[in-house]
C-alpha cells in the first residue's frame, strides 16, 4: 500500500490561500474545512489515511449539502485504508446517501476529487465521479485490489494507470502539489452552475497559430493567455487535446485535435471534457484539422461509433458558448460534430472543408473528364486541387453558410477573443425533458 506522504494539515495549507481555513470537523478519520482557495471560496473533505466509519461518511455527506445550499466548490482528499467493517450494513446506507449526494449536486457545484493515498472500492467510486479526478504520484486508485489477482497488470492501481484509463484528469509529483493544483482548479472554475465567470489578469501569448508546424499543445498556447493552459486527461485519447484556460482573462475550455485520427478514446475524452464545460457554461474553444476518424474495425468493436454518437450528442446538446476554429482538414463527419453546433466558425485562410475528401471528390465528379486524360493520377491532382479551391476554401465555406468568418493564422486568437465577447451574453433553453438517450 501506498505511505501517507503528508498529513491532513499540510494538505490544506497547501489548498487554501496563506494556509488559513477554519475548521467545521476536525476530529475522526474524516475532516473538513471552509476557506477559500485562489480567491474562491471553498469546501474540502479530507481523509487522514485511517479506516473510515460511517459517522465520517456522513460528514462528507454533510459538507456536500452544505456546498449546494452555498453555491460553493467541494474538494475531497482521498486517503484511507477502507471501512470500519465493524459498521456492518449501515455502511452500505451510507455509502449509498454519500454517492446520491454526489449525483445528486453533480453539475451544480464543482467537485474535485484528489487521491493522495489510498482509494479503493466504494471510495474510488465516488472519486471517479466527480467533476474532475487529480491522483498524485505515491497514490493508489482501484475498485478491487490489483496487487492479489491472478491476471496481474504492470502499474495498475498507480496514478500512470489512472490517467491511461482516463480516470484522472491529471496527476502530480506528489500530494502538495495534487493540492496545489486543485486550488488552481477551484480557482478558474465557476462557484456554482449559475455563477458568473472569473476574470484574471493576463498577458498575451508569445507565439501565433502555426499551421506549418501543427502541434494540438502549441496550437491552443496560441490561443490561450500566457502560462493559462492546464491540460487534462492528459494520458488519455492523445489524438484530442483538452485543457482549461483563461481566454482574454476569462476562463474557457479548449479542444484541439491531432492531424492524425481519432479513436474511441479521443471522442469518449472529448464528449467528457465538452458536457462538464457545459454544465458549469464555460465557453468551449475547438481547433479543428484532423484526417477524421480512424478507419479501423477493431475500434467500431471497442466502441467507436458509439462514442462518436456520443460526442456528436454532447457538442449538438450543450448550451454554452462554442467557438469552432477550422484550422486544417473539417471533412464530413468532424465538421458535422465539431464545427455545425458551433456558434461562431472561424475559417482559417488555407483550410478544407468539405463533405467529402477533394479527392475522392474529384474522382467521382469529373469521372469522365480524369479517364479521357492521358495521365489519370495527374489529371486528378489537377481537378482535386481546383476543388479544394474553389469549393473547399474558407472563403467558399463563408460563403456556402458553413463558416461565419475568415482569419488568417496570425490573427486567429483575436478573432476568439472577438467571438467569445459577443457571445459572452448567450442565452439559450433546452426543450422540456427527463435527460436525452442518446448511447454512452
Amino acid at each position: 500500500m501506498a505511505a501517507k506522504k503528508a498529513g491532513k494539515e499540510q494538505i490544506l495549507a497547501h489548498f487554501f490561500d496563506d494556509g488559513a481555513y477554519t475548521w467545521l470537523f476536525a476530529d475522526g478519520a474524516v475532516s473538513a474545512a471552509y476557506g477559500c482557495a485562489m480567491g474562491q471560496s471553498a469546501y474540502a473533505v479530507c481523509q487522514n489515511g485511517g479506516p473510515v466509519g460511517v459517522k465520517d461518511i456522513d460528514k462528507a455527506v454533510r459538507v456536500l449539502e452544505m456546498a449546494a445550499e452555498t453555491g460553493t466548490p467541494v474538494v475531497t482528499f482521498y486517503d484511507s485504508t477502507g471501512a470500519k467493517l465493524e459498521g456492518g450494513l449501515d455502511l452500505l446506507n451510507a455509502n449509498a446517501r454519500l454517492m446520491a449526494e454526489i449525483a445528486k449536486i453533480s453539475g451544480v457545484v464543482p467537485q474535485i476529487a484528489v487521491v493522495t493515498g489510498t482509494c479503493a472500492g466504494s471510495s474510488s467510486i465516488c472519486a471517479a465521479a466527480a467533476d474532475l479526478c487529480i491522483v498524485a504520484d505515491d497514490a493508489e486508485l482501484f475498485l478491487t485490489s490489483p496487487f492479489n489477482s491472478e491476471d496481474k497488470v504492470e502499474g495498475a492501481g498507480s496514478e500512470a494507470f489512472a490517467a491511461k484509463a482516463g480516470v484522472a484528469a491529471a496527476h502530480t509529483a506528489n500530494a502538495d502539489e495534487a493540492a496545489r493544483l486543485a486550488a488552481r482548479l477551484v480557482g478558474m472554475l465557476p462557484g456554482n452552475n449559475l455563477a458568473g465567470p472569473s476574470v484574471f489578469d493576463f498577458a498575451e501569448p508569445k507565439a501565433s497559430l502555426n499551421l506549418a508546424k501543427y502541434l494540438p499543445a502549441e496550437a491552443a498556447s496560441a490561443l490561450a493567455d500566457e502560462d493559462s493552459l492546464v491540460e487534462l486527461y492528459g494520458g488519455y485519447g492523445k489524438n484530442v487535446y483538452t485543457a482549461l484556460a483563461t481566454i482574454g482573462g476569462s476562463t474557457a475550455g479548449i479542444v484541439v485535435t491531432a492531424k492524425e485520427g481519432l479513436d474511441h478514446r479521443c471522442t469518449a475524452k472529448a464528449a467528457r471534457f465538452v458536457r462538464f464545460c457545459d454544465a458549469y457554461s464555460i465557453p468551449v474553444v475547438t481547433v479543428v484539422n484532423t484526417e477524421g476518424l480512424v478507419k479501423s474495425e477493431a475500434d467500431d468493436q471497442a466502441g467507436g461509433i458509439r462514442q462518436a454518437a456520443r460526442m456528436a450528442g454532447v457538442y449538438a446538446e450543450a448550451t454554452t458558448v462554442k467557438v469552432a476554429v477550422l484550422a486544417g482538414e473539417a471533412v464530413g463527419p468532424v465538421y458535422t460534430v465539431f464545427a455545425a453546433p458551433a456558434d461562431w466558425r472561424i475559417a482559417v485562410s488555407g483550410c478544407t472543408i468539405a463533405p467529402l475528401a477533394p479527392q475522392a471528390a474529384a474522382s467521382v465528379l469529373y469521372k469522365e473528364e480524369i479517364y479521357a486524360s492521358d495521365n489519370v493520377v495527374k489529371a486528378t491532382e489537377e481537378k482535386a486541387a481546383a476543388y479544394r479551391k474553389e469549393v473547399c476554401s474558407a472563403e467558399a465555406a463563408v460563403a456556402a453558410g458553413a463558416a461565419d468568418t475568415v482569419s488568417t493564422a496570425a490573427n486567429v486568437r483575436a478573432a476568439v477573443v472577438q467571438a467569445l465577447d459577443m457571445l459572452a451574453s448567450k442565452r439559450a433553453v433546452r426543450m422540456a425533458k427527463k435527460h436525452g438517450n442518446i448511447t454512452l
